[in-house]
């Protein structure tokens, strides 16, 4: 049973599901639900509770062994099971089927798992347990939920901002959500309950954005010139390797050449989609709407320009790598 972030409030004001699995891209809320799940068992009388950390070694039959121990005041007793690579192999897999399918009497189990990639999803272990367990996904808010994400936040410690202030917290820490956290909570003993201004805001909040190659990626095929400028003063603040960000863009432009060809000769986009090993819906209706606005010849120039890049990061030719970078993400974007 899937549940939504939410609704894990209510969820835990009823009698406990026996199998809970928590798996996403975002460690903090990660955290922060298992942290909800284990003491809403303590509060409903899991009074013992064994972590198991599956790594290096680990013996899979430490699990039938946590389940078949009865606790050892007599109670219901928390199964803490930590998969940190999301990877359990074959035999993990097919000791976690086992076990969901016999679950312990008296037992909670608590699963928690990385993001789950498109192919781990298709596993046998990974679906019985998912179809039998409470499940929970919890990514990331996408950037433009983020301001969203900060008010509730602030809401929680009774606080509120305008919209200009949490626009400005969110640039700030975005793509780092434990960073967000720290800040909000900061904000929390600035200052008491109320409203923030933005100047409040601007003083107390430090720029702990982590800055990537996947959201300068994402920014140009959204056609968002703005934040690809951002990104990449980041990227060459935090001293990111010319090269790696080369292979990003060009790699982008290459994919946008191979889908806006197969467009042009009337070739479907999810088979293309599929073909090209894109499954994201996100970056399938990002890279949709982007064939929107390129053509075949604009991309050729792309890929040119990303050459010529490629010649002055190697000393062959003269130029400034960085300003190329933003002509050609703004190239790419449909701006320039």
């Amino acid at each position: 049973m899937n549940i939504r972030p939410d609704q894990l409030a209510a969820s835990l004001a009823k009698p406990l599901a026996p199998l809970w699995l928590l798996h996403g891209n975002e460690p903090l809320l990660v955290i922060e639900a298992a942290d909800a799940i284990r003491a809403a068992a303590r509060t409903q009388g899991y009074d013992e509770r064994e972590t198991l950390v599956v790594g290096q070694g680990f013996r899979w039959d430490a699990l039938t062994l946590a389940a078949g121990n009865m606790s050892l005041f007599g109670g219901a007793k928390l199964i803490d099971l930590r998969i940190p690579t999301g990877k359990p192999g074959r035999e993990g897999g097919d000791a976690l089927q086992r076990y969901v399918a016999d679950l312990p009497a008296q037992t909670l189990t608590l699963i928690t798992l990385p993001e789950v990639d498109w192919a781990t999803r298709k596993t046998a272990w990974f679906k019985a347990l998912s179809e039998s367990a409470a499940t929970l996904e919890l990514n990331a808010p996408e950037r433009e939920r983020l301001p969203e994400w900060v008010g509730h936040r602030l809401a929680a410690q009774q606080q509120s901002a305008t919209p200009e202030a949490l626009a400005f917290i969110a640039e700030h820490v975005e793509g780092n959500l434990l960073a967000a956290h720290q800040e909000i909570l900061k904000l929390g003993l600035l200052h008491g309950a109320g409203s923030l201004s933005l100047e409040q805001v601007q003083d107390a909040v430090l720029n702990v954005a982590r800055y990537d190659i996947d959201k300068l990626r994402l920014a140009v095929v959204e056609g968002d010139p703005a934040r690809c400028a951002r990104l990449l003063e980041g990227l060459k603040g935090e001293g990111a390797a010319a090269p790696l960000v080369l292979w990003a863009l060009a790699n982008e432009t290459r994919t946008l050449a191979s889908l806006c060809a197969a467009r042009d000769t009337g070739q479907a986009l999810p088979a293309v989609f599929k073909a090209e090993r894109i499954f994201e819906p996100r970056r399938q209706q990002a890279l949709g709407r982007a064939l929107g606005r390129l053509s075949q010849g604009g991309l050729r120039a792309a890929l040119m320009h990303a050459a010529r890049i490629d010649r002055m990061i190697k000393g062959l030719a003269s130029g400034d790598v960085w300003d190329e970078f933003l002509q050609l993400a703004l190239r790419l974007a449909g701006r320039h």
